[in-house]
């Protein structure tokens, strides 16, 4: 314990709501979230002052200080005085990239508010957008941070009205991002002002910073600020060390956090509703809604990590109870119980073991058999309904064909990956039943780089294909014909089945797991019929896989509840590998017709059922004109005006569709549409063609039909690569007569 000089102090803190912040910095790649948390980390004595912003203490793993990019959200406790009064914050540094957006969703369920981190001369970018969008549909209360002011001094060389004005943009920008993404009840009272001292602005690598309140304070003006960076380099630097001595940065930050965000006893209550759809009148829902630390336990898991000494260690909050070394509890969507071996207190990569983390902080235990990111912790014999799932901004769609260089190595490798998929719930592992490879889907081309440096560092050695991209396969329309029958291998049994294609709003449903197969029938029937499905279809809705659903309108025949699960993973198997080019299906609507089934439980096993199955599932999709969709992602470039037509130019020669260019003073913003699969290398293109003048973000956007004439050779490419038949099979293939 006495590894922080705080943590007994902290322990103590844990057990009054009332002074928890539970808070994450959030931002677009580069833009000075974790030099920010250094000094932050420095002010509560946790690092020395002098290493603050060069350090980057939560930055951790190596690869992470090598590239200067966060990789891994980190966890961190510390305790701020404010006002006479002691504080405790718990703290989560997150990515700024689009790769590793995952990481900001998982992490935002654990916290109540967020510090948003601007670049004052980049402005708010496209993540910084996705990261905000993120935070408010969690409920995440906002504040801003306008970080590196110190380059609008020494490079574009404003004066002290045009900072202002330039600080007025960059606010009407998240406001506008608040208005158009905050819930009903809070698009108003969340917009941050510089008035009531929710903005604080300042230079994290130079380690000063204010708000109104600290300006009025320090009786500090933003000419002050001109002419601490003015004069010879020597000067400069003596003059920003008195500023950050002056106005440190922690300050402000801090007492925003205190001061402008809620604890848990405020945020609980209005969080509740969107997060856990429980009964609020149950123990559970009372002891979440009062942050209750003696009521039955409800915890949300949001970070996994695999060690090799505590094993599998898994981070989220505690919203009622709390946890205690050797207590029983239940994992609510896997339905399994288990015991908590160790309790820790994260402090980046360091665990630090102590007995009780009550409601309203952020925890981790050890000793959970095969628990994942999202799982819900509940006391053992509540009736608890789990938490909503993650909605993650992108999907996985960049895959890469993985395999060791010896094949002694399989079992290191099966660990490996297993650590790996655990860890991270967005990279994607399985094995392709046609060609025996083993397919690796991640975020973009960094997530799958960097997730093969991880391979390595474990003494895996292995070799990598080149980035391939996922595909979608839906149908035009609506199956109009009649019902197709499916005859089991044997001839014994028939299924009849149709299939339609699922409403944009359903689709979005499934992707936000308010309808998914963990739910109860009741709980997926209610949301159905609020989408405007008929009661007895909304019933029928019995699996639920790859934005599809199975819908049984069977009626009045026999032996149809035992033969379902067989027919369940008939379904799956049609929907993970569709007949264009075996690439998952999308937004497809499968129909149980009728059938007739063979007496004796012998003639009617999983061999039988499970072709009956997917046969005219396949002849059913080949018969509505099936269509290949392509991943898109949304592009946006900021560029002097001179470079605008080298960008213009790299996206009329990818496939990439212009939507705006607004333009600002010389700079002007490229916002386009652009097929992932023609993204892959545009770096470097970029970089020389504009003299690295050119900052840019991508991020995953939608499914869209990959052009008419494109069809059939990117069918074929991709049947070819998977040892297939390079023409798709005809539906007569699948089709069985009477």
């Amino acid at each position: 314990m006495a590894r922080y000089r705080q943590t007994d102090e902290i322990v103590k803190l844990m057990n009054s709501p009332v002074i928890i912040r539970n808070t994450s910095i959030i931002a677009h790649v580069d833009h000075g979230k974790t030099t920010l948390s250094d000094s932050l980390l420095a002010a509560a004595g946790i690092i020395s002052t002098q290493t603050a912003g060069q350090k980057l203490f939560l930055d951790s793993w190596d690869l992470e200080q090598k590239r200067q990019m966060t990789v891994f959200a980190s966890n961190v406790s510390l305790v701020h005085t404010y006002q006479g009064k002691d504080y405790l914050i718990n703290l989560i540094d997150t990515p700024g990239h689009i790769d590793f957006s995952g990481a900001v969703t998982r992490s935002l369920r654990a916290v109540d508010g967020a510090l948003v981190v601007v670049d004052a001369v980049e402005g708010p970018m496209t993540q910084t957008e996705t990261v905000l969008m993120q935070a408010l549909r969690e409920r995440v209360k906002p504040i801003l941070f306008i970080n590196k002011v110190d380059r609008l001094i020494k490079e574009i060389k404003l004066t002290p009205a045009e900072i202002q004005k330039k600080f007025a943009k960059i606010l009407l920008r998240v406001n506008n991002l608040i208005e158009k993404y905050a819930p009903a009840e809070h698009k108003k009272d969340w917009q941050v002002t510089v008035e009531d001292g929710r903005v604080a602005f300042g230079s994290a690598l130079h380690k000063w910073g204010l708000n109104i309140d600290h300006m009025k304070l320090k009786k500090i003006s933003f000419q002050d600020i001109i002419d601490a960076y003015t004069g010879d380099p020597i000067e400069v630097g003596r003059k920003v060390d008195e500023l950050s001595k002056k106005a440190p940065l922690p300050e402000p930050v801090l007492d925003m956090f205190v001061k402008h965000l809620p604890n848990p006893f405020e945020a609980q209550p209005y969080r509740q509703p969107q997060i856990w759809h429980g009964d609020v009148n149950s123990a559970t829902g009372q002891g979440m809604a009062k942050v209750d630390p003696n009521a039955p336990l409800l915890m949300c898991i949001s970070t996994i990590e695999v060690d090799p000494h505590s094993g599998t260690v898994a981070i989220g909050r505690i919203f009622s109870g709390s946890i205690t070394r050797g207590k029983t509890v239940q994992l609510v969507s896997s339905s399994q119980k288990g015991t908590i071996q160790q309790v820790f207190m994260s402090m980046a990569t360091d665990r630090v073991l102590i007995d009780r983390v009550p409601a309203g902080n952020i925890g981790a235990i050890s000793g959970l058999p095969s628990i994942h990111v999202g799982e819900t912790i509940a006391e053992v014999g509540e009736e608890v309904h789990s938490f909503e799932g993650l909605r993650y901004v992108s999907d996985p769609v960049v895959t890469v064909a993985v395999e060791p260089e010896d094949v002694k190595d399989l079992p290191l490798f099966d660990k490996v990956m297993h650590k790996l998929t655990t860890e991270d719930p967005n990279l994607h592992f399985l094995m392709n039943k046609e060609s025996g490879e083993f397919l690796l889907s991640g975020m973009g081309e960094l997530h799958l780089e960097i997730t093969a440096y991880r391979m390595k560092e474990a003494g895996l050695k292995v070799k990598l294909s080149k980035p391939i991209v996922i595909y979608r396969e839906t149908i035009s329309h609506d199956y109009k014909g009649p019902a197709i029958m499916g005859k089991s291998p044997n001839k014994h049994n028939k299924l009849w089945i149709t299939i339609d294609r699922l409403s944009d709003e359903v689709i979005e449903a499934i992707k936000s797991d308010k309808v998914s197969d963990m739910q109860s029938r009741d709980e997926r029937t209610k949301v159905l019929r609020s989408l405007g499905w008929a009661p007895d279809e909304a019933k029928g809705a019995v699996a639920v896989e790859e934005n599809c659903i199975l819908c049984n309108r069977i009626r009045g025949r026999q032996y149809v509840e035992e033969i379902i699960d067989h027919i369940k993973t008939g379904f799956r198997e049609a929907v993970h590998t569709s007949p264009l080019a075996k690439e998952p299906a999308y937004g497809l609507k499968v129909n149980l017709e009728d059938i007739t089934l063979h007496e004796d439980p012998v003639h009617r096993g999983p061999a039988q059922a499970i072709p009956m199955t997917w046969r005219p599932i396949y002849c059913a999709i080949l018969l509505s004109d099936p269509k290949l969709l392509e991943p898109l992602m949304s592009f946006e470039c900021k560029v002097p005006s001179e470079f605008v037509s080298s960008v213009i130019t790299l996206l009329n020669k990818r496939r990439g569709k212009i939507l705006d260019m607004p333009s600002e003073d010389d700079i002007i913003t490229v916002k386009a549409e652009m097929p992932i699969s023609e993204s892959f290398g545009i770096a470097d293109i970029l970089r020389s063609s504009t003299q690295g003048r050119a900052f840019w973000a991508t991020q995953f956007s939608r499914w869209a039909p990959v052009p008419e004439q494109m069809q059939a050779e990117i069918i074929k490419t991709i049947r070819e690569r998977r040892g297939l038949p390079p023409v798709p099979p005809k539906p007569e293939e699948y089709f069985e007569n009477e």
